[in-house]
């Protein structure tokens, strides 16, 4: 895909690797997963995203999750029909241009600035909390 396709919002497939997968020493996520871009930060070596996982698996109690609305489901190009969570209390780092694990396919869709806005900002409030996998 284009990097200029690459913004806050926008869902794709990306082999995302959980933290709890990474802490056994894996090194690869095990299947191209819907995510979203949280962010994109220009950097001088490639600019820094990062990537929230979107799963079908019910959050444990105590997980920080989004459940997807239909309409955004829609918008995001994922499937209306099945309950979706963005999980909040991880997610990945790459590298735009560098990385091995972007593929060349186009973006799913993109979530609303009104849905994924407030998204962002109860992930920014718990960022401390969070856990990173660094994939750069």
């Amino acid at each position: 895909m284009p990097d200029r396709e690459i913004a806050t919002g926008v869902t794709l497939r990306y082999p995302y690797l959980w933290v709890r997968e990474a802490k056994r020493g894996e090194t690869s996520g095990r299947k191209a997963r819907p995510c979203v871009v949280a962010v994109r930060l220009p950097r001088p070596a490639g600019d820094l995203l990062i990537l929230f996982a979107i799963t079908s698996k019910q959050p444990e109690p105590g997980r920080e999750a989004v459940e997807i609305p239909r309409t955004e489901k829609i918008r995001g190009g994922l499937d209306a029909d099945m309950r979706l969570w963005i999980m909040l209390d991880e997610f990945n780092e790459d590298i735009l241009g560098r990385s091995f694990h972007l593929t060349p396919d186009p973006p799913l869709g993109r979530f609303s600035n009104a849905f994924f806005l407030p998204v962002m900002r109860a992930f920014i409030a718990r960022r401390r909390s969070a856990s990173g996998v660094n994939r750069r």
